[in-house]
């Protein structure tokens, strides 16, 4: 026993004295590797991926039936998701979430998991898994005079529905709009409000502004003709640090890229292959702050 710990004690001075003789300290740190195999520790353990979702987006998470029960939850969100949890041999229970509160339950540990656009930003507090969607950003406006907004300067003054804490209100905030915050509401909510000029615009994603506009037509809104701009990613967002996780969410990925699965999903939910990035032309704004 008395040689372990000279060994060891030996090995630990050899260290110090390797580390001293470097012109900068050593800088790796093993604390974040070590926290990061307890929490994919923790999750092996419970077997169980918890997945957030907002249960409320027609075409990524919505329930497919009148009943709101796990069952009847799909979409290309969703499903993405159960497949990633099935190839890495863990079963998956989703939490119903607003998105505001996605990113303050991820932080609390109350849920593993979301998908989410990615930005430079949130890479600031969160890891990201690689892209599982592409996709750019539009709006719904009113039909007879795209509500007023031919640029995105005319959004001053302008009103606009969405999560408080979107890049898509981010953007309408940025560019002067008041945003009209709904929690975690249905999209007929924020596309009535537009109709009935509440509201003057819904900044989101083109797939969910497409999917929701066709899905109530009685609205007198449309997609903005001319308005399609920066193109964004979509992946798993997951805790700052999450290495293991996050390697072995990107193999899953790389593998249903390669085998066809996302395109497949993609396809079925979308009527478009959103695993892929789009090929029209899409206006990139470098000044945005999101």
């Amino acid at each position: 026993m008395k040689k372990k710990f000279i060994g060891i004690a030996f090995l630990l001075s050899v260290l110090l004295l390797s580390a001293c003789g470097n012109n900068e300290p050593d800088q790796t740190e093993t604390s974040g590797d070590q926290n990061e195999d307890e929490y994919w520790r923790k999750i092996q353990e419970s077997g169980e991926l918890v997945v957030a979702t907002s249960g409320t987006l027609i075409a990524a998470s919505y329930y497919d039936g009148d009943k709101e029960t796990e069952d009847q939850l799909t979409g290309f969100e969703v499903e993405t998701m159960r497949e990633i949890a099935k190839r890495l041999d863990l079963d998956i229970s989703f939490e119903i979430i607003g998105v505001d509160s996605v990113m303050p339950a991820i932080k609390s540990g109350r849920i593993d998991v979301s998908s989410a656009t990615i930005t430079e930003k949130r890479k600031e507090e969160f890891d990201f898994s690689d892209p599982i969607k592409y996709s750019y950003i539009t709006m719904a406006v009113r039909k007879e005079d795209n509500s007023g907004i031919e640029t995105l300067e005319d959004l001053k003054g302008k009103k606009t529905g969405g999560g408080a804490t979107t890049i898509y209100s981010q953007i309408a905030e940025q560019f002067g709009a008041e945003v009209v915050t709904y929690g975690n509401a249905p999209n007929e909510a924020y596309l009535r409000d537009v109709d009935n000029g509440r509201t003057d615009a819904v900044i989101n994603d083109y797939y969910l502004t497409k999917f929701g506009v066709a899905a109530f037509p009685d609205f007198d809104i449309h997609l903005h003709p001319t308005l399609n701009f920066n193109l964004t990613e979509s992946g798993v967002l997951m805790p700052k640090g999450a290495h293991t996780l996050k390697e072995k969410i990107n193999e899953v990925i790389a593998d249903m890229h390669e085998d066809g699965t996302l395109s497949s999903l993609a396809t079925q939910f979308y009527e478009e292959d959103a695993s892929k990035k789009p090929e029209k032309e899409i206006i990139e704004i470098d000044d945005l702050d999101i």
